[in-house]
């Protein structure tokens, strides 16, 4: 299990806690959990998330016995006591501190209160890839040059894909498509450093004749890195780009062939959160390695 679902997990357990068993806050239960000591624990989730491991659950509990005070007629001492504290006193004193005003007037109409809300750990989305030798083959479709000044290109693709959709193309494409696996491609078939503009295309694999105002290209043999992201689009690939421009392409520098990289997308649901796309990254392999996977 990964940190970051430890993590979350823990926070669950803590909220349970406080608001439904009303219990105080195990350790060893924690360190369980996370599967390390306490101590090393709490070193790692003040690390990871600015606050100590104390901090969060005071402010959790002083947010709580807010919305109990506002919403309930319930005494200050059994909420000093609900939320484990020794004394009403003690309890006064740490809300004072988080809202800057005590217990009773809290509960005045105009009072304003502080919140902190439940964290919610974010897990990064990880990435199936392989190496992968193909043999040429050629993509037909329809292609645009748009601007890419204050990278308007970002809106204008989404754009053209809404434009395909409606005008038929996309009926044409399904219907030349000739892929193995069914679905389009995506890519930029021309960005020049120098130029104001560059070529996008939505295309398909097909040998068909090319119909009127259709372009083609020709994608030499060569071997592809394949990136699944998993999840809606353009969100999902865009996450996919992401990783790559950050991390990938700094751990794995492969030299990149002379052909576009491309984004492929698979003939399902596109709204899906099981939607499937691909990022194609054209490679030289310095050694053979056709075949091999990994989990990122």
């Amino acid at each position: 299990m990964e940190w970051n679902e430890k993590l979350q997990i823990i926070i669950d357990y803590v909220e349970n806690h406080l608001q439904r068993t009303e219990e105080p806050v195990d350790e060893d239960e924690i360190a369980k959990i996370a599967g390390c000591s306490f101590g090393f624990f709490q070193k790692v989730f003040s690390y990871m998330n600015g606050i100590s491991f104390a901090e969060y659950v005071r402010y959790r509990k002083m947010t709580l016995a807010g919305y109990d005070l506002k919403s309930t007629k319930i005494k200050v001492v059994e909420i000093s006591y609900k939320y484990g504290y020794d004394s009403p006193t003690s309890f006064t004193k740490a809300f004072q501190n988080f809202h800057g005003i005590s217990p009773k007037d809290a509960r005045k109409e105009n009072a304003k209160l502080n919140v902190y809300p439940k964290m919610q750990i974010n897990t990064a989305p990880t990435y199936a890839w392989c190496l992968e030798k193909q043999k040429a083959f050629r993509l037909i479709g329809k292609t645009i040059k748009i601007s890419k000044i204050n990278q308007a290109h970002y809106q204008s693709v989404p754009a053209f894909w809404n434009k395909c959709q409606k005008d038929g193309t996309f009926s044409k494409l399904v219907a030349l498509d000739e892929g193995i696996s069914k679905g389009m491609f995506g890519l930029f078939s021309s960005y020049e450093e120098d130029t104001s503009e560059i070529e996008y295309s939505i295309m398909v694999i097909s040998n068909k004749e090319l119909p009127t105002g259709f372009t083609e290209i020709t994608i030499p043999s060569t071997t592809w890195a394949k990136f699944d992201c998993i999840g809606s689009v353009p969100q999902a690939i865009q996450s996919g780009w992401k990783f790559l421009n950050e991390e990938w392409l700094m751990k794995y520098p492969f030299r990149h062939a002379a052909c576009p990289e491309l984004e492929w997308f698979s003939d399902g649901n596109a709204f899906s959160k099981e939607y499937l796309s691909q990022i194609w990254i054209p490679i030289i392999e310095e050694e053979e390695t056709n075949g091999t996977c990994s989990i990122l």
